[in-house]
């Protein structure tokens, strides 16, 4: 891998990598997955610190049940790379910097205190659970019928006449073709093409 200097992403999930020393060249690599690996300590990211272009760095994919040793022995670790690669925008797919990551931490908040129940009126009590209701309104997604205006039934029409002198204009096509084959065939000197 070391040879690759234009490799910008690279998936090395879920194998036995225990060493990412040949990527330390790999100078122009953007987005690196290294979850389900043998990664165990911060040392063994170092030789990465030398590229500039890296913005992703995923260790651990918990959809996928995949980390590296790193990630339970140091519960600190996305801090510590935070320091170490001052230009990354996203740890283990979320985003650490840049356009978007206020949004995603407020709605992580939110989730969070939405599920530790904290949605009460303050001073009223807590609320009543209310039934969930649908993002859209029922049948949204039916298919609506085609709305037919005057003008749409003019074309069709038009459409139809036009469709009618071209079945027409082949019929007249296909007996001209016939009479000429006709006349063709009558002829003593089939390679003579005077009629």
């Amino acid at each position: 891998l070391a040879s690759l200097k234009s490799l910008t992403v690279l998936n090395l999930a879920r194998n036995r990598v225990a060493s990412l020393e040949p990527l330390g060249s790999c100078q122009n690599l953007q987005s690196l997955n290294v979850a389900g690996n043998r990664v165990s300590s911060l040392q063994q990211l170092r030789c990465l610190t030398g590229l500039r272009r890296l913005e992703s760095l995923r260790l651990r994919d918990p959809l996928a049940r995949l980390a590296n040793p790193l990630c339970v022995t140091a519960p600190a670790y996305r801090a510590a790379l935070a320091d170490m690669f001052p230009g990354l925008k996203a740890i283990d797919g979320e985003r650490l910097s840049g356009r978007g990551s206020e949004f995603y931490q407020l709605c992580r908040d939110l989730d969070s205190s939405l599920g530790r129940g904290g949605g009460g009126n303050a001073g009223a009590g807590p609320e009543a659970p209310r039934a969930a209701q649908p993002w859209v309104e029922a049948g949204f997604w039916e298919p609506r019928p085609p709305r037919r205006s005057s003008i749409m039934e003019e074309a069709y029409k038009q459409f139809g006449e036009v469709l009618q002198e071209c079945r027409e204009l082949s019929r007249r096509a296909d007996d001209t073709i016939a009479q000429a084959e006709r006349a063709l065939s009558s002829r003593p000197d089939p390679n003579s093409f005077v009629f």
